[in-house]
């Protein structure tokens, strides 16, 4: 890449003196010159020509002076590296130089060898800033891509660690919640385009909000259908248990979702959960395009048993009650550490749980 330098300086003979010792680098394609007489026309230049790399500028000129201009330069978003050229001993305007952000300087008469050694080193520092902020960019870009499907410390922490083991495809044991809203087509077909996005903003919000209190994984939005992981792209000892608070807290906000919209005149269905357990296959698929976290697995594997469970299940109001906010809600763990595990993909609901948040057995919930 060639670099570009402005020298700012009223003396007539510098522009043919500095293209004259680096001929050669000008001919090689490392560098190119701009050259300017006063503060104010070099920053007409920059303005004309933002590419600027970098500038070198004698103080004392006519009109604005080298260090009016450091400043001015120092002011700006895209600050620009400079190189102060000072009569030798003036030490009072090099310190201030330095002190308004003066890259470097050098002194007068100019040594065009250390001018030449000045300028490398200044031009791998602005190259070094650059690549810093572009993976500063290329994180913040990862970081907004990650939030959508993860909880803010997975997020960060996958932004940070780039293409981290997590994200590879591989097999995993993982927790999956489906839901769906009973419903919801006929509600799409009737409802006014307004109170819809209204609605489904404020019903995948609060569900998202939900799901990453407990630091799981939006994996997939499908419409009315949310796909929850827990123990992916992270370990998550406990995946099972957060699986199953998570689910009880979704069916609470999702109930009092569905009253307050009521209320407004809005008939929202219930909100149908699965959960399950099993081997799942997990990753960043097609990893050339926007970050989309996949999850496949064939057969009668955790996915395909929870997707099933969310659609046979039709909570009531007095199946909730009894199911998830009386005495057994408080024996969850209990139920859940008591379970025998079955054949591998191979799923049965929980007989207490049949007909509202079915639960498959699994090694997982022993």
């Amino acid at each position: 890449m060639t670099a570009t330098i402005l020298f700012v300086d009223d003396e007539p003979d510098l522009e043919a003196l500095v293209l004259q010792k680096f001929r050669r680098q000008i001919r090689d394609g490392a560098v190119q010159f701009m050259f300017a007489h006063d503060g104010i026309e070099a920053l007409q230049s920059i303005e004309d020509h933002p590419h600027v790399d970098m500038v070198v500028s004698d103080i004392n000129m006519p009109r604005m002076d080298g260090l009016s201009l450091l400043a001015r330069l120092q002011e700006a978003e895209d600050k620009k590296s400079t190189i102060i050229v000072s009569a030798y001993g003036d030490m009072s305007n090099i310190r201030t130089a330095m002190n308004r952000g003066a890259f470097d300087f050098l002194t007068k008469p100019i040594d065009f060898g250390d001018l030449e050694m000045t300028i490398d080193k200044t031009i791998r520092h602005v190259e070094m800033m650059r690549e810093a902020r572009r993976r500063q960019a290329e994180a913040e870009r990862a970081h907004a891509s990650l939030s959508r499907y993860f909880s803010p410390q997975i997020a960060s922490r996958l932004a940070c660690d780039g293409e981290a083991d997590g994200m590879a495809v591989h097999w995993r044991e993982v927790a999956v919640i489906f839901t769906d809203i009973t419903g919801f087509t006929s509600l799409v077909e009737t409802a006014a385009a307004e109170v819809l996005g209204a609605l489904l903003n404020e019903y995948v919000g609060g569900m998202t909000d939900v799901v990453f209190a407990h630091e799981g994984t939006v994996a997939k939005i499908i419409g009315d259908a949310i796909q929850v992981l827990f123990n992916a792209p992270g370990d998550q000892p406990d995946y099972a248990r957060r699986a199953i608070a998570c689910a009880h807290d979704l069916d609470v906000w999702a109930q009092a979702f569905r009253e307050r919209w009521k209320a407004k005149g809005v008939n929202f269905g219930a909100t149908r959960i699965g959960v399950h357990a099993g081997p799942a296959l997990v990753g960043n698929f097609a990893p050339w395009l926007p970050m989309v976290p996949g999850i496949f697995a064939g057969g009668r594997s955790a996915i395909s048993c929870c997707a099933a469970a969310a659609s046979r299940c039709a909570p009531t109001n007095r199946c909730r009650k009894k199911l998830l906010r009386g005495p057994r809600r408080r024996n969850i763990p209990k139920l859940l550490q008591n379970s025998k595990p079955a054949m591998p993909r191979r799923c049965r609901p929980l007989p207490r749980w049949s007909g509202c948040m079915p639960t498959m057995r699994s090694p997982a919930f022993t």
